[in-house]
């Protein structure tokens, strides 16, 4: 098992994700803990010792889930992390109720790592509000050493990443992003690893094979990985590609059985990142996978300064594209609800006023009438 340095300690570059436990019966909120129990015995003896779980996966029953399966082990065999379910905005007054249940769930007495979790769109301002004090519990328990290391995890757009650092920048520890090969420049991660990288916070990553769809490539795409690498699984070039991000300390993956544990583990037995050739490989494809199904807007922003309505089509469009690829997905709605109604894709009257100086002559107008059509808010 490769292992990074953080903060003195060796976690492993692998992390166990809860998010896609086995299940009975393919109920989510009824995970399979005696499979789990396996998994966790496997993963423990290869060398996996970051375990990542959260309030609301499976239902609720994820913290119980791991609990038990770690619980033969030695408390300081492991790190063990849970996260703030502010994802949630009417969570944002209970604080401090979540966090001690939390605690009794999981049958410990601190966390070894924390985060305020999913910050996005729909709640950065009541996670900015000081009147819910989520920030100042937090880093209050930080203090007090229920939480060992303080960090956050986002989903939502680079502004709204760089809106909670500059609030809350100098406690966090470590930054979780939605990092693989396809959303470097389509979700921009790439510029938030940048971000991270200036200010010195480590990067946890999630989605590594985005749920799954970068196991399914196109024909022509599995061809040049099997030519460039004879051997590596499309999986297989998902975390080595990670391992070309210097930036990164760990990387989740939610397993769901006992292959694909064995087939990450054999993974992380070896640090063998990506050339630039190889990474070429793979930008090139998701050039060709997102603009099948995306619109090929440079947010120029011409459109914004003639649209009648004041819609930030440039954004509007990005959640277009996000959703229409993805194939539906919370991402979009989610950004969609913090927007008053007036802002949304349903404001639009058609008028094509935008089109008219779009450099790109882009078909915005019937975009946003499809967008309002597939999410109704």
């Amino acid at each position: 098992m490769i292992y990074k340095d953080f903060k003195g300690m060796k976690l492993s570059a692998l992390g166990f994700g809860t998010m896609r436990l086995p299940v009975i019966g393919g109920n989510d909120s009824k995970p399979d803990c005696e499979a789990v129990n396996r998994m966790v015995a496997a993963a423990m003896e290869k060398g996996i010792n970051y375990y990542d779980t959260a309030w609301g996966y499976h239902g609720g029953n994820a913290e119980y889930a791991i609990t038990g399966a770690l619980r033969p082990y030695p408390r300081d065999s492991y790190y063990l992390a849970d996260k703030f379910p502010g994802y949630d905005v009417s969570n944002m007054p209970f604080a401090e109720k979540i966090f001690n249940e939390q605690l009794k769930k999981c049958e410990r007495d601190y966390f070894d790592f924390y985060l305020i979790h999913n910050v996005c769109e729909l709640n950065i301002n009541q996670y900015l509000d000081p009147k819910f004090g989520i920030y100042g519990y937090f880093a209050k328990q930080k203090d007090l050493g229920r939480i060992r290391h303080l960090g956050f995890s986002v989903h939502g757009s680079l502004e709204v990443m760089e809106r909670f650092l500059e609030k809350y920048g100098d406690r966090m520890e470590f930054c979780q992003i939605q990092l693989n090969w396809l959303d470097w420049e389509f979700q921009k991660a790439r510029k938030k690893v940048e971000l991270c990288r200036s200010l010195g916070l480590p990067v946890w990553v999630m989605e590594p094979v985005r749920g799954g769809m970068l196991l399914r490539l196109p024909p022509e795409t599995e061809e040049a990985q099997k030519k460039a690498r004879p051997g590596e699984t499309a999986a297989g070039w998902c975390f080595r590609f990670i391992q070309s991000v210097p930036e990164v300390c760990v990387t989740l993956s939610g397993m769901s059985d006992m292959k694909q544990l064995e087939e990450n583990v054999k993974t992380f037995e070896e640090d063998k990142p990506l050339d630039q050739k190889e990474r070429a490989l793979l930008f090139d494809a998701a050039a060709k996978m997102t603009a099948a199904k995306t619109l090929p807007c440079t947010a120029c922003r011409y459109c914004v300064s003639h649209c009648p309505k004041e819609l930030d089509i440039p954004s509007l469009l990005a959640l277009y594209n996000e959703h229409n690829f993805s194939g539906g997905g919370f991402l979009a709605p989610m950004a969609l609800m913090s927007l008053p109604e007036e802002k949304r894709p349903s404001a639009c009257i058609g008028c094509r006023s935008c089109e008219a100086v779009c450099p790109q002559t882009l078909g915005i107008s019937s975009a946003l009438a499809e967008m309002a059509r597939k999410i109704k808010l």
